[in-house]
């Protein structure tokens, strides 16, 4: 064995250490079982103040108590101090109320000291209270009394009042300059400029702002109250002591002065003091407003920021110093501390806060994890612009930006759900007047816009005859010129169609989202969906989900739904649809969407009426019908069609000619087949006219006006 053996004595030593530490770790854990909680603790403190409102209180406890006072005022001042933003410290307006609570509740202490036991001494309400009246009034009561009566009114006048001020203000502030903030808000957000989680963020420190001023503003009537009851108690000591002393006591006129006075002016300055301290902080905390980093380091930045206004005050103080009967040491001395910080200043003087500062701030986040998940993060939706584009989407009239908050409104009230955030961002490989919409991160369509000219079309079709530069509108490629501004009336006189260049690139994004909606519409979007239904719809989603049906189930309806622009703004009566076809066993996507359009029917037949008032419709003959249900195989929740190509082709020639035919009369004409039929013909009207809606007969309301324009 090579470890040393311990002697007898030793080891009974370390096995009693042992035990004393191991009782002592049980005695903790027992403490740490039956301790209170910090709100609990709270809770018991703040019964504590107010019964000190009520109870006697010893000597001794009452030195404790105003010690706690003067020491947790000082605390605060320092914390107001080093504060680097004022929502950095949200809890001061509940410690503003308790420490004048606390102070309220120990003048009560000592007054029932004064007036109780005033006439045995000096030390009858304490040694603080002794020290503070003794210091003060050094052996003079009217100077004591004066001294005293200064201090109030530098509290009550000056700084409560300065301060109870500027909180007023400060919340009026707040509160009116919201909506603009909010606005911001949601216009970087619309933009692409900040992320949802980073405007979650502002928003809330934006609630918070606003809580914080608009407490502040009431706890500042805490600290003029407190002022005011100072002020009274000190005169009710004053009289009420020199009435028990005189009356009661016997006491002589100067003895009770002297007594119940000194008593009096520590109670008040030992009370006035903290109080002071504590005003003083609550205005450090309401005049840093918008002001970044701690006090101290924000007005040496300020005020010896420049040599210049430090060298005129050299300046000024050596002048004072000339002038005869003014003291020259003071003012020189300052002349020379001033000078040489002029100096200084100007020998080294203040580094910009842009380019290190921005550096300092960007090298340590590029190297790390954050900025790789940004770059990895797909946008849904983004606009890329040419730098001749840019001014559309910034300065002074950001008129795009206006244009793509106005289009997610009008998404969100037409289609039923918000579009994800667009973002805007230039691309320096574009031309200066070109743009491209990206869905996904991929490319969905470009256009080239002149920012300085107007895009102008002819509603009847063809080239408009005007003088301008040719070209083809990039959202449903129809003929249009681009002409001057100077332009315009002549346009608006033909009956011309005139678009400003954002607008056009706003109608290209809207349709390019109009083709997409059904990829823009993710998981995460549909649960959201569903979490914000009213509260009396929540059973119906509990009912069918998960049980039922999915959320991935509900999302596959809901984006047939809109790939065939179907609004699912009546989201309960979609979803009441499904649980239907869910009830009589139906699993396949395309059954569960052919019973929930056949129970839109009505919304379905109101957004295809025309402006004659009817539902305009091309039908398929009995024999089309007919081959086309023959040529229908594979299961019955999954039938696809199998005719043969020659067959077909005639098909697709005589559908388009049909419908160029009845769109050559100026109607937008909508395909009516059987519901069982429906999705395979879908599938070939989407390849030769993309925008042509097919519905089966029982999505046709019965209320709704019909026309049959033509037969295929």
């Amino acid at each position: 064995m090579t470890g040393a053996v311990l002697p007898a004595p030793q080891v009974a030593a370390g096995q009693r250490a042992t035990l004393a530490l191991g009782g002592l770790g049980d005695m903790a854990r027992r403490w740490r079982r039956f301790a209170p909680g910090a709100d609990i603790g709270l809770a018991i403190g703040v019964v504590c103040l107010l019964s000190l409102l009520i109870l006697p209180l010893p000597t001794l406890l009452l030195d404790f108590g105003l010690a706690v006072s003067v020491t947790s005022s000082v605390l605060v001042l320092m914390v107001a101090l080093f504060l680097r933003r004022p929502l950095d410290f949200t809890s001061f307006p509940t410690l503003l109320l308790l420490t004048t609570l606390l102070r309220l509740s120990l003048e009560v202490a000592t007054t029932r000291l004064i007036l109780g036991h005033g006439h045995e001494g000096p030390l009858a309400a304490g040694h603080i209270v002794a020290a503070f009246g003794g210091f003060l009034m050094g052996g003079d009561v009217v100077i004591g009394v004066i001294l005293f009566a200064i201090l109030m009114i530098v509290n009550f006048m000056v700084i409560t009042k300065g301060s109870g001020r500027i909180a007023e203000v400060a919340a009026r502030f707040s509160l009116d300059a919201m909506p603009g903030k909010q606005m911001a808000i949601d216009a970087e957000l619309s933009a692409g400029a900040i992320t949802e989680k980073i405007a979650r963020l502002r928003r809330s420190e934006l609630e918070q702002e606003s809580a914080f001023y608009g407490a502040m503003d009431g706890a500042a009537k805490f600290v003029r109250g407190d002022a005011i009851a100072g002020l009274l108690i000190t005169a009710i000591n004053i009289v009420g002591g020199l009435a028990i002393g005189l009356l009661r006591h016997g006491m002589p006129f100067a003895d009770a002065t002297s007594t119940f006075t000194t008593l009096t002016i520590g109670d008040g300055l030992v009370s006035q003091i903290p109080a002071l301290i504590v005003s003083t902080a609550a205005g450090i905390v309401v005049t840093k407003g918008g002001i970044e980093g701690t006090a101290d380091a924000a007005l040496m930045r300020q005020l010896g920021g420049s040599e210049k206004p430090l060298a005129l005050a050299a300046a000024a103080a050596a002048i004072l110093a000339l002038m005869p009967g003014l003291p020259a040491i003071p003012f020189l001395g300052l002349a020379a501390l001033a000078g040489g910080a002029a100096w200084l200043r100007r020998r080294h003087p203040v580094r910009a806060a842009t380019d290190d500062d921005d550096a300092s701030v960007i090298a340590p986040a590029a190297s790390s994890e954050p900025p790789i998940a940004e770059a990895m993060r797909i946008d849904m939706i983004r606009l890329e612009l040419g730098f001749g584009l840019l001014p559309m989407a910034g300065g002074d009239s950001p008129r795009l930006t206006e244009q793509i908050r106005t289009l997610r409104r009008s998404f969100a009230s037409e289609m039923g759900f918000v579009l994800p955030p667009v973002r805007i961002q230039d691309n320096m490989q574009l031309g200066a007047s070109q743009y491209v919409v990206r869905l996904k991160e991929i490319e969905a369509g470009r256009g080239e816009v002149h920012p300085a000219r107007l895009l102008v079309m002819d509603p009847k079709g063809g080239t408009p005859d005007l003088a301008g530069e040719p070209t083809v509108e990039p959202a449903f490629g129809l003929p249009a010129l681009w002409i001057d501004t100077a332009q315009r009336e002549d346009a608006l006189f033909r009956g011309l169609t005139v678009v400003d260049p954002a607008s056009v690139i706003t109608t290209h994004l809207s349709e390019m989202v109009r083709q997409m909606m059904a990829e823009l519409l993710s998981y995460s979007e549909t649960q959201k969906l569903l979490d914000e239904l009213p509260r009396e719809q929540q059973k119906l989603v509990a009912d069918m989900i998960p049980t039922q049906i999915s959320v991935g189930g509900v999302q596959r309806v809901l984006q047939a739904l809109l790939a065939e622009r179907v609004s699912i703004r009546d989201l309960t009566t979609i979803l009441e649809g499904v649980q239907d076809a869910c009830s009589v066993g139906m699993r396949a996507t395309t059954a569960i969407v052919a019973h929930v359009r056949a129970r839109l029917a009505r919304q379905i037949s109101d957004s295809h009426v025309g402006p004659g008032g009817y539902v305009p419709l091309v039908t398929l003959s009995p024999e089309w019908e007919a081959a086309i249900i023959e040529s229908l195989v594979g299961p019955a929740d999954d039938r696809h069609l199998a005719m043969a190509p020659s067959r077909l082709s005639d098909f697709i020639n005589r559908l388009r000619a049909t419908l160029d035919q009845v769109a050559a009369t100026g109607e937008s004409a909508v395909v009516l087949v059987s519901g069982s039929i429906r999705p395979q013909i879908r599938a070939i009207v989407e390849r030769i006219r993309p925008h042509t809606p097919v519905l089966a007969q029982n999505e046709i309301s019965p209320r709704v006006r019909i026309r049959t324009l033509a037969t295929i």
